[in-house]
Formats: structure tokens, sequence, C-alpha cells
């Protein structure tokens, strides 16, 4: 059976929403009909069928176009049932039956990783990343996972100042550039480690989740307890668990529709593999 001639415009009125919805502000028609490679006509056609259901308000003193209410109300529907928790959580439990340690999903909130879900093996270790914590986003390693794929200028917004690096055990970054040098190897490699950055005694490995448009909506982390005697002897990357976490995330943003940008993580080996 031929496909619904009602299916190419539903098609074409979304990429014009996830256009909008990617802007830093309003856009004129013009730009929208280029962007989408569309007829001008087709264009004003689909922009006046969205604002007349409340999805796009056009702003004709600007002649321009924004998001309507209707796109905020999908969006606070959305947050009310928990999709994203929803899908993460058997994608954590198969994780944990895998490696046997603490999994955690994580996401931005300013310049602090917000944990959203824990998920734990039979005889958990204590750990302080429970449900709700807030951490600087550059000490774990759920938290670089995303900035390592978010732009320069930005993670530069989060982190103006010395100031904004909160030092909680003595290691980690304590300036812009010692974070950027961090995340340039966390996004060449494909998931971000911490070693007693976050507690003492504690170390984790995170890989990024990305939604549609490529963008680091999520991070899955792994934490294990581990003691590193003195800075000199930490470094351990734990490349196999990594793995594991990096197919969980991977799974995790397959899931809620998303893709990996065009920053592909390199493979593992095999060597310094497990958590002692």
């Amino acid at each position: 059976m031929g496909e619904s001639s009602d299916v190419p415009a539903l098609r074409r009125g979304l990429a014009v929403l996830r256009l909008l919805a990617g802007k830093a502000g309003p856009v004129t028609a013009a730009a929208v009909a280029r962007e989408l490679g569309l007829p001008r006509s087709t264009t004003y056609h689909l922009l006046a069928e969205l604002a007349d259901a409340g999805f796009v308000t056009h702003l004709p003193e600007e002649r321009r176009y924004s998001l309507g209410v209707a796109a905020f109300e999908l969006g606070s529907a959305y947050l009310r049932h928990d999709p994203l928790e929803r899908l993460a959580r058997p994608v954590l439990r198969r994780l944990i039956e895998r490696t046997g340690h603490t999994a955690h999903l994580g996401v931005l909130h300013g310049r602090e990783t917000l944990y959203l879900l824990r998920e734990q093996p039979p005889h958990p270790h204590t750990v302080v990343t429970d449900v709700g914590v807030r951490l600087p986003a550059h000490l774990p390693a759920s938290g670089r996972a995303m900035l390592a794929h978010l732009p320069a200028a930005q993670v530069r917004a989060l982190f103006p100042a010395r100031s904004a690096f909160v030092d909680r055990t003595g290691r980690g970054p304590g300036h812009l550039p010692a974070l950027r040098g961090l995340l340039t190897v966390e996004r060449r490699r494909g998931w971000a480690v911490e070693d007693g950055y976050v507690t003492a005694g504690f170390a984790s490995v995170a890989a990024p989740v990305f939604d549609h448009g490529g963008r680091p909506i999520a991070a899955i982390s792994t934490t294990f307890r581990h003691t590193c005697p003195t800075a000199a002897e930490c470094g351990t990357e734990w490349p196999e668990l990594a793995e594991q976490t990096r197919r969980a995330a991977a799974e995790l943003s397959t899931r809620i529709g998303g893709h990996a940008n065009d920053r592909t993580p390199h493979r593992v080996g095999s060597a310094g593999s497990g958590p002692p």
C-alpha cells in the first residue's frame, strides 16, 4: 500500500519544528525555506498551519517565526512522563548485570551534573552519587562525557573563571585550560574517566547519550571502588569497562531516537581492562 499523501507534509512540518527548536531565536520564513530546501509557498503554508495549531508563533513586526505554546505544552508533557528515565532503567540494569558495578544516569544542569537514576548490583558499595545529587560537572566522568561534546564557547561560558572550579579531593581540573585538555582527550577516546576526583577510593567511567541532533543529552556512568595512592600513579583508563558503558549509552541513544555526532569514538583494546 502506498504512502499517504499527508505523510510528506507531516514530515515537513516536523522538520520545521525541529529547525525552530534548534535556533537561538525567531527566524524568517525565507531562512526556513532555505535551510530545509523547501519552496517558499510550501514553507508559508506549513508555517500558517502550524501557527493555527499553536505550535508556531508568528511575529508580524519582525517578520519572523518561533515555537508556539503548544510546543511548550508538549515539552512539559514529555518531562512529566519521565521517558528518559523509563527508557534508561532497563539499559542500566543490563549494564550492571554485565559489569557487577553501580550504574548512573546523569544530565547537565548548568555547570553541574544532576543524577536522575542509580541502579546497583546485589551487594553495592556506598557511593555519594545518589538520585537527585548534583556534582560539579568538571569532576565526575559523567559530567565531562557530556561537556566533551559541547561547543568550546559553551564550555567557556559555563566555566568563565577559576572560581567556577570546585575542588573536592585535590584532584581534577582546576582551571579552563586543564579542563579543555581533558575534554579533548575524552572526546577523541569516546569516554571519560575520573579516579578519586569526586570521592577518594572510587573511580568511574562514563559515555555520552546523544539526542536526534547529535547533542549530549545525558551520560551513563559505571562507578567502582579504586584507590589511587598518588596522582603520579593514576592514569588507568579501564577500556573494557568503558566499552560496556559506551555500548549502554549508545543503546539509550537509539532508544530515544538519537545518534552520535561526527566525533566517532575509537574502538577500545583489552589491556588494563578491569578495575581491581
